[in-house]
């Protein structure tokens, strides 16, 4: 990512931090309208879960500099979600989710480039926990 990408990304991210839980909320909303059979994988309640999703962008936006440090996150955290019983066509769904998100809370600040800085870095986020949840892409 581009230090203007990382910062689109941090900017969009502190846009929707000021009403963190009710944009996690929502994620979450149409992520089970979408994908119903996802629903099943949450344990606690969405409120909990809405400001774990926060937290861990926040650590992950944080790191954006320190691809090393990035990397280690995303590895632990594709670990983590493959024994939540996380399926790959699940990162798909979670990506469209996370568009459709963003797209809805920021309205006009959404650009086109905000919007192409964020599929960027889900799907370097995705690739990575993936691999690090399926020992056979990491051998590939």
């Amino acid at each position: 990512m581009t230090p203007q990408d990382i910062a689109l990304v941090r900017s969009s991210f502190a846009q929707l931090h000021r009403r963190k839980i009710e944009t996690a909320c929502l994620f979450y909303e149409r992520l089970f309208t979408t994908t119903p059979g996802a629903r099943a994988l949450f344990k606690t309640d969405i409120e909990t879960q809405a400001a774990k999703l926060m937290e861990t962008l926040m650590v992950a936006l944080a790191t954006l500099n320190d691809p090393g440090g990035l990397k280690v996150l995303l590895n632990r955290l594709g670990e983590r979600h493959q024994g939540y019983g996380v399926q790959p066509e699940h990162y798909d769904a979670v990506g469209r989710a996370l568009l459709w998100t963003l797209e809805t809370s920021l309205g006009p600040d959404f650009t086109p480039q905000t919007r192409a800085a964020w599929t960027e870095l889900y799907e370097l986020m995705a690739k990575t926990m993936l691999s690090a949840a399926t020992p056979s892409l990491r051998s590939a």
